[in-house]
């Protein structure tokens, strides 16, 4: 899908696939979504630019992601899709500043992007050109990631109530796969965050930012930003990695415990068993097969060897 923002236009408009299709004088915003080869061929023509396929965009060295080329400026970042759902992913989309200008390719729904589109439709003063689009775009990726990682902490934060809070004897398995999916989460943000880190650097070099000091300064604060949600992540991991050690910990105390009862009542049952298998042999000649107090005498014996070693182990709390 290609469609374009005009400057001051209450919406998107369709691009067309024409080969003698150009791009409006005054367009800020042109958004390549699952692009057709016709579409990208259309857009390169009009803007004199070769733009990165889609093999190219998910290549992770700095020089494929981060690059200018014709008067162009091309920046790849991890953006993280579908936080809510069963299958986080992070996925790479592509920003490219060609005059003033954004052209956006990406191949994927990001959050960010639908509601960023929606105040830019709401609010056409959001996007004046194509470098206060990109900003407003990182913005809203920013905080949408932010959030994310806030909903992470606070369902890390539920889990550690129910490890250190549980019953004795309560499963662990929903806990498990809530911190699992919490680490997934919050490592695939990780990631988008670095890669955010590197494109934002890259930015304050491009030559569409020189002599605007105010967008320069966006871009630090952008920074700042990203660097501070990025040490929050850090300690994020360390605060999950923690709990699932804790978790594992306490299952193999449980463990313990459920083995040690298993040691001790068959450490009990040792001496009853040995008595009863000697007065269960068939010989002829014993002596106590005929006494009338036989019977009372081995089950009380029984009962006695195995009553010592219960008070001897309860004595040592091991019971």
């Amino acid at each position: 899908m290609l469609r374009i923002l005009r400057h001051g236009a209450p919406g998107f408009e369709a691009g067309g696939v024409s080969p003698d299709w150009r791009v409006p004088a005054d367009t800020v915003w042109i958004e390549l979504v699952d692009p057709t080869r016709a579409e990208e061929v259309a857009v390169e023509q009009s803007i004199g630019l070769l733009l990165p396929t889609r093999e190219e965009m998910a290549e992770i060295e700095a020089s494929s992601r981060l690059y200018q080329e014709d008067g162009g400026t091309f920046m790849t970042a991890t953006v993280l899709v579908n936080a809510e759902g069963d299958l986080p992913t992070a996925a790479p989309v592509t920003f490219v500043l060609a005059g003033a200008r954004l052209i956006t390719i990406r191949y994927v729904e990001p959050r960010a992007f639908s509601v960023f589109a929606a105040q830019a439709e709401r609010q056409p003063s959001l996007c004046p050109n194509g470098l206060q689009t990109f900003l407003g775009l990182l913005d809203a990726i920013v905080d949408r990631t932010a959030d994310i990682l806030e909903r992470t902490a606070a369902e890390v934060e539920v889990q550690s109530r129910a490890i250190f809070g549980r019953p004795r004897g309560a499963a662990f398995e929903q806990i498990l796969k809530s911190l699992g999916r919490a680490q997934n989460i919050n490592s695939k943000a990780r990631d988008s965050l670095v890669s955010l880190a590197r494109l934002l650097s890259f930015a304050a070099l491009a030559e569409q930012f020189d002599g605007e000091r105010e967008l320069r300064d966006h871009l630090k604060s952008l920074q700042r930003d990203v660097q501070s949600i990025t040490d929050h992540s850090s300690y994020l991991a360390g605060n999950i990695t923690f709990l699932l050690d804790a978790a594992l910990g306490l299952i193999n105390i449980e463990q313990n415990s459920i083995f040690k009862v298993f040691s001790v009542f068959s450490v009990v049952l040792m001496p009853p068993t040995l008595i009863a298998g000697i007065y269960g042999m068939n010989f002829e000649h014993m002596p106590e097969l005929r006494w009338i107090e036989g019977y009372p005498m081995a089950i009380a014996l029984m009962v006695l060897v195995a009553g010592a070693p219960l008070l001897w182990f309860k004595r040592k709390g091991w019971l």
